[in-house]
């Protein structure tokens, strides 16, 4: 979390840290909607709750990728070199936990199988380890670039992706309740309508090339680049209402799909593709998404300091945040399975309408303490470092 100068970027690890928390967050809420057939939401208070605390915590992917391009982007050595330590700290854990994963859950034969063409469904968070592999492969392509592009340039580009994050929405409105396909791993896919140039025979439209995570990497430049340090007036004056605006498009776009799946009846069950649409508004090419995570972005750039919580805390779980992130669900499962026994479901639980809130942040709080501890100590083995975690 150094920069090219050598100082150390605080408020980046603070950054990091929050977002394994709330990739925690996320996870934490899919027991409540996740289900059943595949999609299964118990009562019109469970549809509530998702919908406003699986919506909060939805940037934080964003933050991972706009960390790493502050950080990597542009290039600040060879290609060669670059690759060989991205390599070495991204592949030998998520091969370690990829192996992990497909021993301890579903069907170990299968699961195998299905590495040669996918990550194991089960394990549905390693989505992000290819995701940013990929993004690493264009990085040498896009620096000559990017140390050259001037402000305007930039922004313009910034204007055409946050246009893209409109195309997920726009796609879904045209095609309305479109069917779902699946892949090798039986993940759900909505089938897509095609715009701009887009057809049968051609998936490569318009504003494929620039659109998707491409655009959280080109946010971290400009902001490295060309953002100065912001008065705490000026950031609030931003950051509220794009966290607010953000914040409304992904709840609200939510629970309206899932209301008008039920019909305002509860419970709502259907197949796994049907909670793949309820997602829609949530998906990281979003514009809620983007807007929650241009709002935490400033936030976070207004911490300068660090201090003892910082490098007692702080520190340590900020460079264990990978491998957290890796390991979470071995521990996220059982505690949500042990609370949701302890405490029941639904506003049939022993603490009401309150019952699924508390579920599901007790299950947040829990697993990222539980993980931080053991990712912790785990690295202060001299070989474990970076080869599992």
């Amino acid at each position: 979390m150094q920069d090219r100068s050598g100082k150390r970027e605080i408020w980046l690890d603070w950054m990091r840290v929050t977002a394994c928390f709330l990739v925690m967050a996320t996870h934490s809420c899919e027991p409540f909607y996740l289900g059943g057939e595949g999609s299964l939401i118990l009562t019109k208070s469970d549809a509530i709750w998702v919908a406003v605390l699986d919506s909060l915590p939805r940037a934080a992917i964003a933050l991972f990728i706009f960390t790493s391009s502050c950080l990597q982007f542009p290039l600040h050595y060879s290609t060669g070199e670059f690759f060989r330590k991205r390599a070495l700290r991204i592949l030998p854990p998520f091969l370690f936990w990829t192996v992990v994963y497909a021993l301890v859950w579903g069907e170990p034969v299968q699961n195998f199988k299905d590495l040669l063409l996918n990550f194991n469904y089960a394990a549905g968070h390693l989505w992000f380890v290819y995701m940013i592999i990929g993004l690493y492969l264009v990085m040498p392509l896009l620096s000559p670039w990017a140390e050259k592009v001037g402000r305007r340039e930039l922004q313009v580009y910034l204007g055409i992706w946050l246009f893209t994050t409109l195309v997920p929405l726009i796609r879904q409105w045209a095609g309305g309740a479109a069917p779902v396909i699946y892949g090798p791993s039986g993940i759900p896919n909505a089938a897509r309508y095609p715009l701009w140039g887009e057809a049968s025979w051609n998936t490569y439209g318009l504003f494929y090339y620039v659109s998707g995570f491409v655009g959280y990497l080109l946010l971290g430049l400009y902001f490295r680049k060309f953002v100065g340090r912001l008065s705490w007036g000026r950031t609030l004056a931003i950051a509220i209402p794009a966290f607010l605006a953000g914040f409304a498009i992904c709840c609200g776009g939510f629970f309206s799909r899932v209301w008008a799946d039920s019909h305002g009846v509860f419970p709502v069950e259907g197949p796994v593709g049907l909670a793949a649409l309820w997602e829609g508004p949530w998906l990281n090419d979003t514009l809620g998404v983007a807007l929650m995570a241009l709002a935490w972005i400033l936030f976070f750039r207004k911490i300068e300091t660090g201090g003892r919580f910082f490098e007692k805390v702080i520190l340590p779980v900020s460079e264990a945040s990978y491998g957290m992130y890796l390991c979470h669900m071995l521990l996220l499962g059982v505690v949500s399975a042990w609370l949701r026994n302890a405490l029941g479901t639904g506003t049939d639980g022993v603490l009401g309408c309150w019952t699924t809130p508390v579920q599901i942040l007790a299950t947040a709080l829990l697993s990222f303490v539980g993980v931080a501890i053991f990712c912790i100590l785990l690295r202060k083995i001299p070989y474990v470092k970076n080869r599992i975690l």
